[in-house]
């Protein structure tokens, strides 16, 4: 019998993961992991939305450092669609998303200290590195929740609109990502997530090799050959 506790689709090049559950369990963890490497590796998908389903994002998981990995693995840019609170691992997945937009109503929270525990999918090093050392100690810390219109003004989100226009603005903006070319999408993330651990010579260089890779690709022909015959591209992923 199938999982109930996520759903997955794909339209119009856009994979759409949706969490049916604000608690995530073992089973549904190991199919969410399973979701990612396919989208990995289907070229036929150019970006992915995650989101919850009802009124909560995702609140808790028995599995939390497997979550984030998975989601974090995905080569292809991830939109955050953070449609209820975020709080615990809920954050963590939102943290391994690459854009994150907010419901309006919608609470992140790191409260693993206050249970004597701390994060374990990534939340004390991505946080960190999205929101600034301080202010994410400060959230760590505490344990104490933020609403969006905080986490708008500290970066932890890129934007917040009303609760019911949630997905209707990733889908946009999904779209918009979606209509650029594929491989250089992926490396697009590769040069800045990877450029981050590196100094700045080094990630000069990655974006240097990346660059030059883009050139062997057909799609980097189409982009040139599109815009001199003034159309649209067409792009296939190769």
């Amino acid at each position: 019998m199938p999982n109930k506790t996520v759903a997955f689709s794909t339209k119009n090049r856009v994979a759409a993961i949706t969490l049916l559950n604000p608690i995530i369990d073992r089973d549904a963890a190991q199919e969410l992991a399973d979701i990612c490497r396919q989208i990995t590796a289907d070229n036929d998908i150019f970006v992915v939305i995650l989101t919850g389903s009802g009124s909560a994002f995702c609140t808790g998981s028995k599995d939390s450092a497997s979550v984030s990995t998975a989601v974090a693995s995905i080569e292809q840019p991830v939109v955050a669609a953070v449609n209820g609170d975020a709080l615990g691992v809920g954050l963590e997945i939102a943290l391994s998303c690459d854009i994150r937009i907010a419901s309006d109503k919608a609470r992140f929270a790191m409260p693993q200290v206050a249970g004597g525990a701390i994060p374990e999918g990534g939340g004390t090093q991505r946080l960190a590195r999205i929101v600034g050392r301080g202010k994410a100690l400060e959230l760590l810390l505490t344990a104490e929740a933020i609403t969006a219109a905080e986490a708008l003004e500290i970066g932890l989100v890129s934007k917040v609109v009303p609760a019911d226009a949630v997905g209707g603005e990733a889908a946009k903006l999904a779209e918009t990502i979606a209509s650029k070319g594929p491989i250089a999408l992926r490396y697009l993330k590769e040069a800045v997530l990877k450029g981050m651990d590196l100094t700045l010579e080094q990630g000069l260089k990655l974006e240097a090799d990346l660059y030059f890779l883009l050139h062997t690709t057909s799609d980097r022909t189409e982009g040139i050959k599109s815009f001199l015959e003034k159309r649209p591209p067409e792009y296939k992923g190769k």
